[in-house]
């Protein structure tokens, strides 16, 4: 089922649609091959609103709000497979045809499983500061999210903390892959060189000075970084 939002600004169209047993809220704007935007813990789809205005003038954007984040409806379950099927419903039910994907943190996570399991459905994945482990985190954050975890008791950040393992899916995947991290990332840097190093298809690149976000949360730097690769054959 469809729910159309009335509040749409011109260019961008504003969805919630029923995904995998959820609500989920999405916007949808450009036209041209497609490509899925996906936001890491706690953040929302308003964290590529740079770069979709960007991309858009080339691809279709469809920038989503995980469930439980944003204003797609909480859920149940969280677990990065389930947030992984919901992405692989996403794009089945609005039947878009190989789309790229570009996932944040979490949404890496999401996209290494996605291209694991279902390697079809993409014609290439870009993750950004994704872990394959939870001590592929730097101890001082997983220090901040443990304490973060006991006075609020949030899942997703008991999914952060717990929830990634997945340095087994890696070797399956054979669509391109550009692996991202900054050198001053929250991801230790021996973890980001490994999704790399085994993934027979992928493009590592640490970029100096950056953090976790500092060239992804609606920074133009974005763009620049992955334009020669989006546009590659």
């Amino acid at each position: 089922m469809l729910y159309r939002n009335p509040n749409k600004i011109i260019g961008v169209e504003k969805v919630y649609k029923k995904i995998n047993g959820v609500n989920l809220w999405y916007i949808t704007e450009g036209n041209g091959q497609p490509v899925i935007l996906l936001h890491g813990m706690g953040g929302t789809h308003e964290i590529f609103n740079v770069l979709t205005n960007s991309l858009s003038k080339k691809f279709s954007i469809y920038a989503i709000d995980s469930r439980g984040h944003g204003r797609s409806i909480s859920a149940d379950e969280y677990s990065y497979e389930i947030m992984m099927e919901d992405i692989a419903s996403f794009i089945r039910e609005l039947k878009l045809e190989k789309p790229i994907l570009l996932g944040f943190s979490d949404g890496g996570i999401v996209g290494l499983l996605l291209a694991s399991k279902y390697p079809r459905l993409l014609s290439k994945l870009i993750i950004s500061g994704a872990n394959t482990r939870p001590d592929g985190i730097r101890n001082k954050w997983r220090f901040f999210l443990r304490a973060a975890y006991f006075f609020r008791r949030d899942p997703k950040i008991k999914l952060s903390l717990e929830g990634s393992n997945i340095r087994d899916c890696l070797k399956k995947i054979t669509v391109p892959v550009l692996v991202l991290a900054g050198s001053n990332d929250l991801i230790k840097e021996a973890d980001t060189k490994y999704i790399a190093e085994n993934i027979r298809n992928s493009i590592l690149n640490i970029l100096d000075g950056e953090s976790h976000s500092s060239y992804v949360v609606n920074s133009p730097k974005l763009y620049t970084i992955i334009k020669p690769f989006i546009e590659s054959d």
